[in-house]
């Protein structure tokens, strides 16, 4: 499938309501801020938006986003960059979950039989149906964090693979988990994984940037978890704040041309989210 049909994981809608929460503003606070009905905005949260590129404007300005990419998610022209380039291959595993999907990922060297899995979605059944038939074993298990729609079977899926653990962020509760922490580096073959502790979403989250220091040319892969999409960023449910701090530290510590493999929706890179994404004013 190409990430060109991968529908956006939020709308126009969940964005503003994300960013009224990160913002402390209710809807009748937001509408008197901006001259922009109640009504509106409402009806904007609720899918049902008809909000003019004014509207957009002030609602921006008073909610401290990015105007051009709230602009375009309203109009419904969020741009998505073309792949960039990567020494490996990245087998994204979209797996439905309640009235959305969730993203599990693989990353092997284009060819071989064996990989490195990110996540394992709802459950080991939905996996399996998307797992792609090149991939025999994996070498090991990584989770960004443990939501039921990242973690499903996970303990099977060790067990199956014959793993000794599956690496966890710090503090997440995994019977199957070993801890990886902040700058801890695991080697596989050419691959390099390095964990980047990014809470906010959850108290315990990890990102984990991928990458094949042997090879002489492409970039790097950052599997993000619930840190950000394209076009939006995680729930924040443990901390606005933390997210949003976390979130410019690792996008200003990797190369812009690193590709984002989100926990839901389509793949995208540093540099178009530096750009667009509302959240990065």
């Amino acid at each position: 499938m190409s990430n060109l049909t991968v529908p956006l994981e939020d709308e126009l809608g969940d964005v503003l309501e994300k960013a009224m929460r990160q913002a402390g503003l209710p809807e009748e606070a937001l509408a008197a801020l901006t001259g922009v009905p109640t009504a509106k905005i409402h009806d904007a949260i609720d899918y049902r938006p008809d909000l003019s590129s004014a509207d957009l404007q002030r609602l921006a300005a008073a909610l401290g986003l990015n105007e051009i990419g709230l602009c375009a998610l309203g109009c419904g022209q969020y741009p998505l960059p073309e792949a960039a380039a990567l020494p490996f291959c990245v087998y994204p595993l979209r797996m439905r979950h309640g009235i959305g999907f969730a993203n599990a990922y693989l990353v092997a060297d284009c060819g071989s039989s064996h990989g490195i899995l990110f996540d394992t979605g709802p459950g080991i059944d939905a996996l399996a149906a998307e797992w792609p038939a090149a991939i025999k074993t994996v070498d090991a298990v990584f989770l960004t964090h443990a939501e039921r729609e990242h973690t499903g079977g996970l303990c099977e899926v060790v067990a199956r693979f014959g793993l000794p653990a599956a690496f966890c962020p710090a503090g997440a509760r995994v019977p199957c988990g070993q801890t990886m922490g902040e700058g801890e580096r695991k080697n596989f073959d050419r691959f390099e994984v390095t964990a980047l502790s990014t809470p906010g979403q959850v108290s315990a989250h990890n990102c984990y940037l991928v990458s094949a220091p042997s090879a002489r040319a492409g970039g790097s892969l950052l599997v993000s978890g619930d840190l950000i999409f394209a076009g939006s960023v995680g729930g924040g449910y443990f901390s606005h704040r933390e997210l949003a701090t976390h979130l410019r530290r690792v996008l200003q510590a990797v190369p812009p041309r690193t590709v984002i493999a989100p926990g839901h929706g389509p793949l995208t890179t540093v540099e178009n989210e530096l750009r667009y994404n509302p959240f990065l004013a």
